[in-house]
């Protein structure tokens, strides 16, 4: 059988990946920020043997390594209250993120929904401390990446 297929690419929670998969972004981790040398030392340190990293090494990637110098959509659910969308604006830049548009629902029933495009090339945080940060914020309900784009 021929394969000519496409490669496809799916968004998956960590709490799916089996535990190599992993153990396997933890080794990449290590090595990209220079806390082993060697591929060797990595995989002692997170407990994977070399064949299962090889095997899960150039097919996973932490979601943050893909977005980046991308645009992300970052959907928002706000109370309707003087600032909130103010609070996000200021959160999102000083992390380094680029607004690139804002569309905004009129309230009903006291919220508003908030759909940012954002370019992401100088953001200085990985993507989960960007959504911790603006769920943090008092008038969030809801954050999440809905999308992300060359």
């Amino acid at each position: 059988m021929e394969n000519n297929k496409k490669d496809q690419y799916y968004l998956v929670r960590e709490d799916v990946l089996s535990e190599s998969m992993q153990k396997a972004l933890e080794a990449k981790s290590l090595l990209e920020r220079g806390k082993v040398e060697t591929v060797n030392d990595a995989v002692k340190h997170v407990g994977l043997s070399r064949s299962a990293f090889y095997k899960y090494r150039d097919g996973i990637f932490p979601f943050h390594a893909l977005v980046k110098e991308k645009i992300m959509t970052i959907f928002l659910n706000l109370e309707d209250r003087s600032g909130a969308l103010s609070g996000v604006l200021q959160t999102v830049a000083s992390l380094g993120c680029n607004v690139l548009t804002i569309n905004q629902t009129i309230p009903l029933r006291g919220r508003a929904n908030v759909t940012l495009s954002v370019e992401t090339g100088s953001m200085h945080v990985e993507i989960s401390e960007l959504l911790k940060q603006l769920k943090a914020l008092e008038a969030v309900e809801r954050a999440e990446v809905i999308g992300s784009g060359a």
